[in-house]
């Protein structure tokens, strides 16, 4: 029966059906997974379209045997006298699970492979603990207890912690424990509770084994506002005890602030400053300045005091106001790090100063590397590190592997794959570079930095129709005019393109001059685009550290005027 059933297989063009609904089956797949992600439903759902997608390579298989779609339409196939009956079912079925096997081998078997290594080590995610006061207005306190515990545990030798963006992604999320733990490839969470009622504080605190849902250890700790550190201690130290790893020097621990004001205040500019918008920048510095009027020696206030007030600076309608305000960043910043030599985060602050600021490359590369030495677990200075420091001094490969580095510590961290994005297109890994800004859309959609870097992977790849629907994601208005005018440079329309370009010229001299350059030189108007330079140059514009490896930047590449643009600014030469 094989050489006839072949046959007939061919003459009813089932073959042909069954690659047609495999390419469909897979491209419906690349659409539900987004999909599912985008609105936290559980993995299931995608395992359940996968395992019916399966289902239907049986039935298409049947579909084509009988009907045969041709000039005329739908037709039924006229009928074998050598092929029939139930050997004949079986057999078409047996055809459509053989071609359905593959791909249910892949997603089921080969696909989830590498999460059982990575959970060999020591691991945790920490949930944002619950805010159980009264009013229900203590959530930015309950936030700023669970990441303070966080940033102890991320200082534990041979622990890896779950970055601060992707375990809070879940807040307000009815997730099953076991279900997070597999998202961020980690073997244990730890959840909790605060209650807080005028300077008194109760923290439950439990930490749970995400691989069969078990308790491991549970607490629960009474404090005054003021011993609210002594049990973020207890609790790192008991989670420590519990997965049996090592604690680092003792040295390394911060200050804690004196009183409950302060710390109050403090948790409270770090909640601001973790919404990534002016206004809460603003409201951010604000927080941190009353904490440091209460108490002017606590360290990390200086440090996120440093950070609000470069972000707010650098919109700043004026060039004066942009000096005076990088002037005020930087002063900060080298406070905290006088007041504290053991803390992270006014290193991480300085640093990233030093290059946006002061383009004092060697002085940030010893601050950022002093902050990953001491707390090796933050994905942010991985991140930062190679954004601001491997990638202007040209060092790629560094800088990628610094930023994968970040997307591990925190795989749900839009920012982080956004980073690893644009570090990727700025190395000519295009390919690599648009999977990693669309993971970082999907983590979230409403963003400003994916879609605009989205936009120039696709001006790379000569797509420029794709570039303009995904420049028009961007949220932030200067990225969004300058995708679109390149975008519609490359699309012919060149009038378009031009009355962009003014619109930011307009709008952003102050705030936006390198991206106004970046514009003109895609354009090819060099003059135009030295002449932003020059005004970028003279208003210390953030993006210029990206002078020297920037792809939108080539055609300036060999002009005199640019290579005394990098020694002006201790840039490698090309």
């Amino acid at each position: 029966m094989a050489i006839p059933l072949y046959s007939e297989l061919k003459r009813r063009r089932v073959f042909r059906a069954l690659v047609g609904y495999g390419i469909a089956a897979f491209a419906a797949l690349q659409i539900v997974e987004p999909v599912v992600h985008g609105m936290h439903w559980p993995d299931a759902v995608v395992s359940y379209v996968v395992v019916a997608l399966a289902v239907g390579f049986p039935v298409v298989v049947g579909l084509a045997w009988i009907f045969d779609v041709g000039a005329g339409g739908i037709e039924r196939t006229p009928p074998s006298g050598s092929v029939r009956g139930a050997r004949l079912t079986l057999a078409l079925v047996a055809i459509g699970l053989l071609a359905a096997s593959p791909g249910l081998i892949w997603y089921f078997a080969v696909r989830g492979r590498p999460r059982a290594v990575a959970l060999a080590a020591p691991s945790i995610a920490v949930l944002p603990f619950a805010d159980m006061s009264p009013s229900k207005d203590q959530e930015y306190f309950s936030d700023g207890v669970a990441e303070e515990t966080l940033d102890a545990l991320a200082q534990v030798e041979g622990l890896r912690v779950a970055g601060r963006t992707s375990s809070f992604s879940f807040k307000g999320k009815s997730d099953d424990l076991r279900s997070i733990g597999e998202k961020l490839n980690v073997g244990t969470i730890l959840e909790g509770s605060v209650r807080k009622e005028g300077n008194h504080v109760r923290i439950t605190a439990q930490l749970v084994n995400a691989t069969d849902g078990f308790h491991l250890w549970s607490e629960t700790f009474d404090r005054e506002l003021i011993g609210v550190f002594a049990a973020q201690d207890e609790i790192s130290r008991a989670v420590v005890d519990a997965l049996k790893v090592r604690l680092m020097p003792a040295q390394q621990v911060r200050r804690r602030a004196a009183s409950p004001e302060v710390y109050n205040e403090y948790l409270l500019g770090k909640q601001f400053v973790h919404r990534l918008t002016l206004d809460n920048y603003r409201r951010a510095a604000a927080a941190f300045e009353r904490a440091l009027a209460l108490d002017p020696g606590f360290a990390p206030a200086w440090a996120g005091l440093a950070t609000a007030t470069f972000w707010v600076a650098d919109v700043a309608d004026t060039s004066a106001a942009i000096s005076e305000g990088y002037r005020r960043a930087m002063e900060a910043a080298e406070k905290a790090v006088a007041l504290e030599r053991g803390q992270v985060d006014g290193y991480a602050a300085r640093g990233f100063l030093r290059c946006a600021i002061k383009w004092d490359w060697d002085g940030a590369r010893s601050d950022f590397e002093r902050a990953i030495a001491l707390n090796p677990g933050d994905a942010d200075n991985h991140r930062s590190y190679a954004a601001a420091v491997l990638a202007p001094l040209g060092h790629l490969s560094d800088a990628v592997r610094e930023a994968q580095k970040a997307t591990e510590l925190d795989p749900l961290s839009a920012l982080s794959w956004s980073t690893l994005g644009r570090l990727y297109w700025i190395d000519g890994q295009l390919g690599p570079a648009q999977a990693a800004l669309e993971r970082s859309l999907r983590i979230l959609p409403e963003q400003n930095y994916a879609a605009s870097n989205l936009a120039i992977t696709l001006l790379l790849q000569k797509r420029p129709l794709e570039a303009l629907a995904a420049a028009e994601l961007s949220t932030h208005d200067l990225f969004r005019t300058s995708g679109k005018a390149m975008a519609l440079h490359d699309l012919g329309r060149t009038g378009d393109a031009r009355r962009f370009a003014e619109e930011m010229v307009t709008r952003w001299a102050h705030g936006g001059a390198f991206q106004i350059a970046e514009t003109y030189a895609w354009f090819g108007d060099r003059e135009r685009a030295f002449q932003w330079l020059d005004r970028a140059y003279a208003q210390h514009d953030s993006g210029l550290p990206y002078l020297r490896s920037d792809a939108l930047l080539r055609s300036l590449h060999g002009d005199p005027r640019f290579a005394a643009l990098l020694r002006n600014m201790r840039l490698p030469p090309e």
